[in-house]
């Protein structure tokens, strides 16, 4: 048996035994190797460190687990973390941000059983997005808020339910009439979970005049300042574009993060800004706010 294949069989193995007790001498012993020398070889074989991949395979499947709506804790201690503090600074090494945070605005399909055979041969084809880098100081927003939660996926409902009322409902020509915009352009804002109810803030706002007074039946609130790594959606049809923003979402957090060196800004607050690019029923574009921090 070769040596590839042989690392195929031991990558089966774990995906297989994910929630069970791995250890370099159990994987070693089933590929009739010393570990040392297995070690070694899964090493250039796989580009990971042994421990590393098993590490990044239970974080992978943890992650698909959060869209269940488990307690965090009771997923962190099935895929043989410790303690809850000990699996969010892994998940948040390898996916840039937080659980709570990935499971707020994105989810992720069961993981692949790997395969190393076409993983050699894999090349990277279509649209890659880079982002460009802004610093911003703080933001001032009036407008409408609601507070919903990631739990079994409720926000996914909730927010564009949301957007279809104020959109429909008119409350977007109430705001945009107001006197005391400074900018049309909307903001769609995530603030932070609460940690003990799951529970978080989103607001659709604009910003306003410096000083302006502004009615106490809008939503004011403030955007933290920070760096932003910001990402366009790709431009697309009034049909698809509610898809293109989802699916930018999940490249952001499934594919960019894990690789870039990035990880979540802490304490700071995520939006999608809607310009004069999403107008009319062709090309339209979104822009997604993410804060980061150099890892």
């Amino acid at each position: 048996m070769d040596a590839l294949t042989t690392l195929q069989n031991i990558l089966d193995y774990i995906d297989e035994h994910i929630k069970d007790d791995i250890s370099p001498d159990i994987l070693a012993a089933r590929a009739g190797y010393s570990t040392w020398h297995f070690c070694k070889v899964f090493q250039w074989g796989v580009g990971y460190s042994l421990m590393t991949y098993v590490r990044n395979r239970r974080l992978a499947f943890a992650a698909y687990e959060l869209s269940s709506g488990r307690k965090i804790l009771d997923i962190s201690l099935e895929y043989g973390f410790e303690t809850h503090s000990g699996f969010s600074k892994a998940f948040r090494r390898h996916f840039g941000c937080s659980p709570g945070t990935y499971r707020l605005h994105t989810h992720c399909n069961r993981p692949l059983p790997p395969n190393l055979p076409l993983t050699s041969k894999y090349l990277i084809g279509g649209i890659i997005m880079e982002p460009k880098f802004v610093t911003l100081p703080a933001i001032k927003l009036a407008g409408f808020a609601i507070k919903t939660t990631a739990t079994d996926g409720e926000n996914s409902k909730a927010i564009p339910a949301f957007w279809d009322d104020y959109m429909s409902g008119g409350k977007m020509d109430k705001l945009h009439a107001e006197n005391f915009i400074k900018k049309h352009d909307e903001y769609g804002v995530c603030f932070q979970v609460d940690m003990e109810t799951g529970e978080f803030e989103y607001v659709i706002g604009v910003e306003p005049i410096d000083g302006a007074e502004i009615p106490n039946d809008y939503h004011v609130c403030e955007v933290p300042p920070a760096t932003y790594a910001v990402f366009s959606t790709p431009p697309c049809s009034a049909e698809e574009f509610a898809q293109n923003i989802q699916g930018t979402w999940h490249y952001i957090f499934n594919e960019w993060f894990p690789k870039s060196g990035y990880e979540y800004a802490p304490n700071c607050v995520d939006f999608e800004l809607y310009d004069d690019r999403c107008m009319g029923d062709e090309g339209k574009i979104c822009d997604i706010y993410i804060p980061v921090i150099k890892k």
